[in-house]
């Protein structure tokens, strides 16, 4: 589907350029006027130098190419570039200092009601919004580096903005420094791959009401509160990786109503907790690794039916901790390095279930000022006695056949 739209989207851009003329505007000219005096299909390119031209409206299908350094300054007043037509290509551009402002989203670059437009290989910096794009179809993003300058939360605005749109394409990009890296709000039937996404000051990655999207191969590093996909459903996340993602409400990724989703062969590495699940349903978690994490997993009592499956807890502070000791979630043949049991039959699989909420995490859960007492012996202590006879640990929550064999994913 994927290689589909791309061949699609390509032929559509030979055929409107192929016929076109070329408008050549240079560093004494003026990209606006290259812009009025163009004929839909054209190819404006722009030689290198500064352009410092305010807002700059696009209302008819046009590719723009930079050659060189070609630099496109807002002076931290203006909006950049406004599109507002179908059948756009933006390549090899820089974008810097558009304007801020409290009551619009400024952008480098905004894209309203568009289709197949495309944005490559451009570079922008000290902007508000990176890219915003609303109300588009059957767009692509790709081999842009977006980097900002935070100051607050609420001063800056996202790298990559969609909302409202569907099709589109987001892929080998470099976002970092922004309220949110990647952001979908009201988006369909896309595809985030091979991004990377680090030191945002929220999310390095944000889905809200966004269903029936796949993201892969991304790289989510150092963000201020990790990754968060919320109020969606059919959304595919695999070979992804959450990294180094800490704070005291940080995660890798936040679930929160999320339904008929899958997770498999991602990878939460040293992050204050590896999935944070909230309300979340029908979920597959599998083929996972979740390696010196402070919580591997927290799932909240309100989260049924999910299923925790043929997954890698290694060195993991907490492998489990829930809020309720009612137990609607399956966890079956994953692999825990905490694991003590045996195996008779030699078939890799534990002859004895894995409880991995431990008593210790249930007091955390409860009261977190007893992260305190994290290295007493009086914990290990009372751990071992609630192994043997369980009192405040939800006894339901167990893996029946836990793996001895450690996981080995290909990607």
């Amino acid at each position: 589907m994927k290689n589909d739209f791309l061949i699609l989207l390509g032929l559509l851009l030979f055929f409107n350029c192929s016929n076109a003329n070329t408008l050549i505007s240079n560093k004494t000219h003026s990209i606006k006027e290259a812009v009025r005096q163009a004929q839909c299909g054209d190819t404006i390119t722009i030689d290198p130098g500064i352009y410092s031209e305010g807002n700059i409206v696009i209302d008819k299908s046009l590719t723009i190419i930079g050659i060189g350094d070609c630099i496109l300054d807002g002076e931290g007043k203006f909006e950049i570039f406004t599109i507002q037509a179908d059948d756009i290509s933006l390549i090899n551009l820089k974008f810097q200092k558009s304007g801020y402002s409290a009551t619009n989203d400024f952008a480098s670059v905004k894209i309203l009601s568009s289709k197949y437009f495309h944005i490559h290989h451009c570079e922008i910096l000290d902007s508000y919004f990176g890219i915003h794009i609303s109300n588009c179809s059957y767009g692509s993003i790709s081999e842009c580096k977006i980097i900002g300058s935070p100051d607050k939360e609420q001063n800056t605005g996202n790298s990559i903005h969609i909302w409202k749109s569907d099709h589109i394409q987001v892929f080998k990009n470099f976002c970092k420094g922004h309220r949110d890296g990647i952001y979908f709000e009201f988006v369909t039937d896309s595809y985030i791959y091979e991004n990377i996404s680090s030191h945002n000051i929220r999310y390095g990655l944000h889905f809200m009401f966004s269903h029936s999207n796949t993201y892969f191969h991304n790289k989510f590093i150092e963000n201020g509160a990790g990754v968060a996909v919320m109020y969606s459903k059919n959304v595919v996340m695999h070979y992804n990786l959450f990294k180094e993602n800490w704070g005291p409400s940080s995660f890798g990724i936040l679930l929160k109503d999320i339904t008929d989703s899958k997770m498999y062969g991602n990878q939460f590495i040293k992050n204050s907790a590896g999935i944070y699940m909230e309300g979340s349903n029908r979920c597959i978690i599998e083929n996972n690794l979740f390696k010196e994490n402070g919580w591997a997993l927290r799932v909240q009592a309100n989260c049924n039916d999910n299923e925790i499956k043929k997954n890698n807890f290694i060195n993991n502070t907490f492998d489990v901790s829930c809020n309720g000791s009612l137990v609607l979630n399956k966890f079956d043949n994953n692999y825990w390095d905490r694991y003590v049991g045996y195996d008779l039959n030699k078939d890799g699989v534990g002859d004895l279930a894995y409880h991995p909420v431990s008593l210790y995490s249930v007091l955390v859960e409860q009261n977190p000022a007893f992260l305190i007492l994290l290295r007493s012996v009086l914990i290990n202590i009372l751990d071992q006695v609630e192994r043997i006879i369980p009192i405040l640990t939800p006894i339901d929550l167990k893996d029946n056949s836990p793996s001895l064999k450690y996981y080995k994913f290909n990607d």
